[in-house]
């Protein structure tokens, strides 16, 4: 009898797992977006890097979809974060959000309001939402992820802390719980990873959408070994970079900041797979922008864009080419894709995948999922950086670069490292996209001033 009774409840347990598992399956997929910050293309294992240990990066390459011509929408922070979170160029929100907005200049201003971000559009189909980590649209309330669509919000407001002390640049404490300080001891990516393990497993059940904006390499440059730096009550807008004992060579500090990023990564998949979610889980990893390699004339050695020309700040590609990981077992398949894609392509390759129409947002970019779902190639398109008097446009496999009236054409199919000047051989070409590069501004920026208007 004891053993009869023993096996019936065995078995009711077996069909309850099996039902949990079958529900957890018809929701929208899970989402989870990780974002490096500063991180170059060359700076992982899977991108060419034999320097750098990063095993759970590169893991997640090995069961996903590669990117190699994957672009943030601008070569800085802020410009970014806009454009990816809404689907839009940056420049429709006006001209502040081409660059990084300011501990000093900017703290009253932030996203606009009126933008609709992916964590908006995921929320009202019934995810739970959650931002762990450095923000950079808007330093306090009503600026902050909390208005923005996010349930939940626990990080940095600024551009960057001391990844200790979480001490921004102008002397502030700067550890937000939602809308309020709430300081905590602990190293920055030690803690994201800690806040997005304890979110997957209160969200399990639910689909959620989970964004990883880390600090990580951003300076000041420390490593989980370095000592803390920034102390509150003290500016270090003229001594931001941290204690770097050879300047020559920034290296040491930023390979340990890519590896303690990777560990990150590593506790975030094994908790999805550990609760067994990793079939309805989509996970994207990339970065904000392309890496320093000089910071000035006295830092050296900072980061890795592989072949690109260029670094963080520029136009070129090293400013935002950068890497870009998806990755959903049964769904991707693995593999290496060379189509041109970029930040503003996550919101509506999202929206796609929850079941979002598309009659419920705006957006500048194209859904990705073609890539998956059918194998076949992306419309061609023109896709456009601006950044105060420089400018860029890619189309196909042509780049102009424009500099104060001054044309540089570059042919990316056989000069990725943009080498070769080619706009006095192709007067025509440069002509084609100079005007379609004026017909974009001009787009943007009306956008721009009918949003302030």
């Amino acid at each position: 009898m004891r053993c009869a009774f023993i096996y019936l409840l065995t078995s009711v347990f077996c069909v309850l797992i099996c039902l949990v598992l079958q529900a957890a399956e018809k929701h929208p997929p899970n989402i989870v977006l990780i974002l490096a910050d500063d991180l170059g293309y060359g700076d992982l294992g899977c991108y060419g890097n034999r320097h750098v240990r990063t095993p759970h990066i590169d893991r997640l390459a090995a069961s996903g979809l590669k990117f190699t011509d994957f672009h943030s929408a601008g070569a800085m922070c802020t410009p970014t974060r806009t454009a990816m979170l809404t689907g839009q160029y940056q420049q429709r929100f006006g001209s502040e959000f081409e660059g990084a907005l300011s501990g000093k200049a900017d703290r009253e201003i932030g996203l606009p309001h009126q933008a609709v971000t992916m964590a908006e559009l995921l929320k009202q189909r019934g995810y739970a939402t959650a931002c762990f980590g450095k923000w950079h649209l808007g330093y306090q309330p009503p600026w902050l992820p909390t208005s923005q669509g996010f349930d939940l919000f626990r990080g940095l407001a600024s551009g960057d802390g001391d990844h200790h002390t979480h001490i921004d640049r102008s002397g502030n404490e700067d550890w937000w719980h939602n809308n309020a300080i709430q300081m905590e001891e602990g190293y920055t990516s030690d803690l994201l990873s800690r806040y997005s393990v304890e979110f997957i497993e209160a969200n399990r059940m639910r689909p959620f959408f989970l964004y990883v904006p880390h600090l990580a390499i951003h300076f000041p440059w420390q490593g989980p070994k370095d000592p803390p730096y920034r102390k509150a009550g003290q500016p270090y807008h003229a001594d931001k970079w941290g204690i770097i004992p050879d300047p020559a060579n920034v290296s040491p500090h930023t390979r340990a900041m890519i590896e303690s990023l990777d560990q990150s990564v590593g506790q975030i998949l094994s908790t999805i797979q550990r609760l067994r979610l990793e079939k309805n889980t989509l996970v994207i990893f990339t970065s904000d922008n392309g890496g320093y390699l000089n910071y000035g004339k006295q830092f050296h050695h900072i980061s890795s864009n592989g072949p690109l020309r260029g670094q963080k700040g520029t136009l070129y590609e090293g400013g935002h080419r950068v890497p870009c990981l998806m990755s959903w077992p049964g769904t991707i398949r693995t593999g290496v894709t060379n189509q041109t894609a970029h930040s503003i392509d996550l919101l509506p390759t999202f929206s796609n995948v929850a079941g979002i129409p598309a009659a419920d947002y705006q957006t500048d970019g194209i859904d990705l999922s073609p890539l998956w779902k059918s194998e076949r190639s992306l419309d061609n398109r023109n896709l456009f950086w601006r950044m105060g008097n420089r400018r860029a446009i890619r189309s196909g496999q042509w780049k102009l670069c424009v500099t104060n009236n001054r044309n540089e054409l570059f042919n990316l199919e056989v000069d990725v490292g943009e080498q070769q000047n080619l706009a006095a051989a192709h007067p025509e070409i440069v002509n084609k996209l100079n005007q379609n590069l004026k017909g974009w501004e001009a787009d943007v920026d009306t956008s721009a001033q009918k949003l302030k208007n």
